[in-house]
């Protein structure tokens, strides 16, 4: 039998407001998870009325703190590139201002991969040539070369 009305007042008034203003999708459907969880949904409910897996609302119900509205934030809007520090944008940003020639490659152009590749060797992070595009974007810095 699904737990009902676990949540305090506050702690539903808190969801409810979280639910209508908050600009992020995926943390308005963790607040929606708890909200539907109280009202005595069970989990194979929620996930079908969401549209979302059984998975991610038992996740939810297990790691959503209502009272502290930040631990249901999964970070993914802060992008997916979270393992690449200030230094590793630093060096990336400084790299592809410069030819891959002055730096000992054979090819002319700067291509997404090669540049993951590169800063995997000389930092150790490992990231795809997209989450590299997506750090140069943000930059406004674009590569002079024929592909991403």
């Amino acid at each position: 039998m699904p737990a009902k009305q676990f949540l305090t007042i506050t702690q539903k008034q808190r969801l409810q407001k979280a639910l209508r203003e908050s600009d992020c999708s995926r943390f308005r459907e963790h607040a929606l998870i708890l909200l539907l969880k109280n009202d005595g949904k069970t989990y194979e409910e929620i996930a079908d009325f969401i549209g979302c897996s059984y998975r991610t609302v038992a996740y939810w119900c297990v790691h959503g703190d209502p009272d502290n509205l930040d631990s249901m934030r999964d970070r993914r809007e802060n992008g997916n590139y979270r393992k690449a520090d200030d230094e590793y944008i630093q060096l990336l940003l400084s790299v592809a201002d410069r030819k891959p020639k002055e730096l000992g490659y054979e090819f002319e152009l700067w291509t997404s991969s090669r540049l993951a590749n590169h800063l995997a060797k000389a930092t150790g992070i490992e990231l795809s040539g997209t989450q590299v595009i997506r750090i140069l974007r943000k930059h406004k810095v674009r590569l002079p070369m024929s592909r991403i």
